[in-house]
């Protein structure tokens, strides 16, 4: 798992070149928001099981279809496991928020997330919605607590939505 400052000097000892004013600035820019991310971070933290239940109920009663028979949320056991696939997405949207770096969903969420909805069948709209009620729930939850410094809060999820739209499942 790398953050934002690995990554960076990751790729430019690749190169063999010395950091230049690019590169200082996105680290400036990376540490010059470093409070306010693990702020968000413990508001997701401290909200989590309640993010995820809300944001479950709304998008149940987006697509109730899921919930009805033969839907992929029906029976308790697939309601279930849909919260918890939800809550994963927010866990590891806050270590992105933290590491200010999105490569630890590719490694820990999406790789396996495609090939697990595939295998099952599970269709993606309803879970690029879910993450997309997230991602609004956090920056409601996160601007309540008064965290006016949210530019970097949006990555995480935009990121799992993008590449889970492009993806054909």
């Amino acid at each position: 798992m790398r953050d934002a400052v690995t990554s960076l000097i990751e790729n430019y000892d690749l190169k063999g070149r010395y950091l230049d004013r690019d590169a200082l600035d996105t680290l400036k820019s990376y540490f010059s928001t470093g409070v306010s991310r693990v702020q968000a971070a413990a508001v997701i933290n401290s909200n989590a099981a309640g993010i995820v239940r809300q944001a479950g109920s709304r998008l149940f009663e987006e697509v109730p279809e899921l919930i009805r028979p033969g839907g992929n949320a029906y029976t308790t056991r697939r309601y279930a496991a849909c919260l918890r696939d939800m809550d994963y997405y927010l866990r590891y949207a806050s270590y992105a928020l933290v590491a200010g770096n999105t490569n630890l969903l590719d490694e820990r969420v999406l790789e396996g997330l495609r090939e697990t909805y595939n295998s099952l069948g599970v269709p993606i709209g309803p879970t690029v919605r879910g993450i997309q009620i997230l991602k609004e729930m956090v920056a409601a939850q996160v601007a309540e607590a008064g965290i006016t410094d949210t530019g970097f809060l949006d990555q995480p999820f935009d990121y799992m939505i993008r590449e889970l739209s492009e993806t054909s499942l």
